[in-house]
């Protein structure tokens, strides 16, 4: 995602951020004359990240896909790929959104929500809240408003999850692309209708649009209703505040307000989906972010006022410009956990539980983006609500456990996970930061080397020296032994 749209970096306290993650964002800065960059166009990113794979010599695989995997006595003795491609290895890293090795070679993980028994929380399973909602514009959530004979308009569930808080589930927070957005005519390639346009698919935006215009609250976060344009901060159609010598502006555009980017509903299948099911996940996402901007921009639903703002931008033709603009990365925020031996939950976020035998730093806010739509009843009318997103700030940085980025230690010996570590759903939300997953990722190959040299198992790696070998990288570790 660092080179896939995300170059507003999410990184919390940016004091824990240490090794090679922390020269990244200095070799960013440097190329503007400051001591770190972390704002940056994808194409700085992606520029950085093959020169160093060119330095290293590594020899990259780009479009495998994990066919299966072969055990031996509680190790992963050789990994085959779809088109053949057959590793042997002693030690395998696990560095995917989704987590497929891990699942592949039998490794317990969990998919979706815990209820907040599972781990003594309060911040898990089903949560109604008030943030990237309707409320308090009533948007009425059928196909012929006010039928409820008429059915649902879409992903709108019929069940008021707000009797439900707390339970767990299988649903994962949505995905979206992280859009580079420019309004510089020279770069701008403006919004196109994407083939299977569907208008009910944004019937739901058409109303919140209207009925926000009509009770004379904000009309719509992405645009500046004394303006007509589209708004920066604080809302997250954020202008990153670089602009080049030609004058242009670019974006890295998140999701924000109740109907965005994010495609809510749309992702449940994608965490143990086959490479062929993905793929039609991915592109349901890209006709339904595409749909959306054109929707904005030009659907006759809404006024004059908001097809100039959206029409003022588009993709950038400078960037990803093998795939015309658009992201090549969809944001997989959340799919498989890994269940180990330290599962970091809440109570790490908070400080009640500190690990000792860090190997990085958690900071961001345990933040989760909506899950699901349902229907619920205000004042007697019906209305669509969201559900799922919280944002809740840890008390300090945290300690993230080695023993969370290995397996269990009888399941398998000599994988390390990175990204799809142990943690509960709401705890992930805080700690599966971008800069996080670097600092994880440099700190497991630390650990592989170690195994390797002392032919043991990844759980025998002692930590002593591995914290040794981290604080010589650099490392930002906290406390420890």
């Amino acid at each position: 995602m660092t080179t896939g749209g995300l170059g507003e970096t999410d990184f919390g306290n940016k004091h824990t951020i240490g090794g090679m993650a922390a020269v990244f964002y200095r070799t960013l800065g440097e190329a503007d004359g400051e001591e770190a960059a972390w704002k940056f166009w994808p194409q700085d990113a992606s520029r950085v990240l093959e020169g160093w794979l060119a330095e290293s010599g590594a020899d990259v695989r780009l479009t495998q896909y994990l066919d299966g995997v072969e055990m031996d006595a509680g190790r992963i003795a050789a990994v085959r790929m779809l088109g053949g491609l057959r590793v042997e290895a002693k030690v395998f890293i696990d560095a995917t959104y989704e987590g497929d090795l891990l699942a592949a070679a039998g490794v317990s993980h969990h998919i979706g929500r815990e209820s907040n028994a599972v781990y003594n929380e309060t911040l898990n399973g089903v949560q109604p809240g008030d943030k990237h909602q309707f409320l308090p514009t009533r948007v009425d959530p059928f196909v012929t408003p006010g039928d409820p004979s008429s059915g649902l308009l879409p992903a709108i569930e019929s069940r008021d999850l707000r009797k439900h808080v707390g339970r767990g589930d299988h649903k994962v927070q949505a995905y979206c692309f992280r859009m580079c957005m420019t309004d510089d005519p020279a770069l701008r390639i403006d919004w196109e209708k994407p083939d299977g346009y569907d208008p009910m698919q944004y019937e739901l935006a058409a109303r919140w649009c209207a009925a926000g215009a009509e009770s004379g609250t904000d009309r719509h976060p992405l645009i500046d209703p004394d303006t007509g344009v589209a708004s920066t901060r604080p809302h997250k159609f954020d202008l990153l505040a670089k602009p080049t010598p030609a004058g242009h502006r670019k974006t890295d555009t998140n999701n924000h307000g109740a109907v965005s980017s994010d495609f809510i509903g749309a992702n449940y299948a994608w965490p143990t989906a086959d490479y062929a099911i993905r793929e039609a996940i991915f592109q349901q996402h890209v006709r339904y972010q595409k749909g959306l901007y054109w929707f904005f921009a030009n659907d006759e639903r809404l006024d004059d006022t908001w097809h100039r703002a959206y029409r003022r931008w588009g993709l950038a033709r400078d960037e990803f410009t093998d795939t015309g603009g658009w992201p090549h990365q969809l944001y997989v925020r959340e799919s498989r956990r890994m269940i180990a031996e330290h599962v970091i939950t809440e109570h790490d976020c908070l400080g009640t539980v500190r690990a000792e035998d860090p190997v990085g730093q958690g900071s961001y806010t345990m933040d989760s983006h909506n899950c699901s739509r349902f229907v619920a009843e205000v004042d007697g009318q019906a209305v669509a609500m969201n559900e799922g997103d919280i944002q809740v700030p840890p008390t300090d940085p945290y300690p993230i456990s080695y023993r969370a980025i290995v397996p269990r230690r009888d399941e398998c010996a000599n994988l390390l996970v990175p990204v799809c570590f142990s943690a509960s759903h709401i705890a992930y939300g805080s700690a599966r930061m971008e800069p996080v997953f670097m600092v994880l990722g440099e700190s497991a190959a630390c650990a592989a080397s170690l195994a390797l040299k002392n032919g043991g198992a990844v759980q025998d790696v002692p930590y002593a020296p591995l914290r040794s070998m981290l604080d010589d990288a650099g490392a930002q570790l906290g406390d420890g032994l």
